[in-house]
């Protein structure tokens, strides 16, 4: 006696690979589906990109690399503009000169001081602007705009506009604002040409400091500072407890930014004091040298070491940087 129900079996043999082809997905052993070939398409897209970018990373090489290497070779020459016709090989003799006289540690201690100072001082005071036009109330976009002008003036002009309407003897407005105290004129390019340079480096990169702590506490949660409140927290609390402690990661990359922009500084040097004072950085030692004393092979032996050390200083910084991005280690 025979059931009505029947056991079914997956067909074998030849049939099977045609019948299962056909079955429906989940039905006995159906063939897997063949994987995408993403490989070959994520190598095509990277070839692509670095087709795209290519170009301007030759254009940059040629840009930055060739000048570098002129100046590497003419550092091994003896090559004076008074004496254009006597160049000869000299070997380290011009970075014997670097190394040995006095102008190059000089001018170091200038660069490190001048830097430090205004970087400092920046980093305070873009601190108090970003706490202050952090708050709401009128015409807070008009004085935002206005306190980041500053730093889109030229370098050249920002020192023009100090040397002439702001410190001049005669015609500056500190000394007439000086003189309403009954205060006499201050000659300040020439007693005190330190100050001056870092008077200018300041107002010209607060604004650049403000606006990275700016954006560090408008990054803040407003949840926190809700809940500080309501536990009886005062304003000194929360902004010694909460707020500095936030904006460390901020205020690190303010300060070694703007560290490898004012290592560079040489505009203000120029125009205002020469270099006298303490004020002759690395950047104006090199131009001294180069234009007013005429000696390209010693001035290409400064500048090469210029250039290390400023590569070092921004390898590190850089480092410091990328740190502060790293799991564990954003404070």
């Amino acid at each position: 006696m025979t059931s009505n129900s029947e056991t079914t079996t997956p067909p074998s043999g030849p049939a099977a690979d045609a019948s299962t082809a056909r079955t429906p997905l989940g039905m006995w052993n159906s063939k897997p589906r063949q994987p995408v070939a993403g490989g070959a398409a994520a190598k095509q897209t990277a070839r692509l990109a670095r087709g795209l970018v290519l170009p301007g990373l030759i254009f940059t090489i040629l840009l930055t690399q060739i000048p570098f290497v002129v100046t590497i070779i003419f550092s091994f020459l003896q090559w004076n503009q008074l004496r254009p016709d006597e160049i000869r090989f000299t070997g380290w003799d011009n970075y014997a000169v670097v190394f040995t006289g006095p102008d190059f540690l000089r001018s170091l201690l200038a660069t490190v001081t001048i830097t430090g100072s205004a970087v400092l001082l920046s980093l305070l005071l873009g601190l108090f602007l970003a706490v202050l036009l952090d708050r709401k109330f009128r015409g807070r976009g008009l004085a935002r705009t206005l306190a980041i002008t500053p730093f889109l003036v030229m370098p050249a002009a920002a020192a023009l506009v100090w040397k002439w309407l702001m410190l001049d003897s005669n015609v500056g407005m500190v000394n007439w604002s000086l003189g309403l105290f009954g205060i006499d004129p201050v000659q300040w390019n020439t007693n005190y040409p330190w100050v001056t340079i870092v008077m200018v480096l300041v107002w010209q990169y607060t604004p650049f400091m403000m606006l990275i702590l700016m954006a560090g506490l408008q990054s803040q949660g407003g949840d926190v500072l809700e809940a500080a409140a309501v536990d009886g927290a005062g304003p000194v609390r929360v902004f010694w407890s909460l707020t500095l402690p936030h904006l460390r990661p901020y205020a690190e990359i303010a300060t070694l930014l703007g560290s490898i922009m004012l290592l560079q500084v040489f505009d203000p040097i120029a125009i205002m004091t020469k270099g006298t004072g303490g004020t002759k950085t690395l950047s104006y030692l090199l131009y001294e040298r180069a234009f007013i004393g005429l000696d390209i092979g010693q001035a290409a032996a400064f500048g090469v070491v210029a250039v290390i050390v400023t590569i070092g200083f921004a390898m590190i910084t850089l480092r410091s940087v990328f740190s502060i991005f790293v799991e564990g280690k954003v404070r």
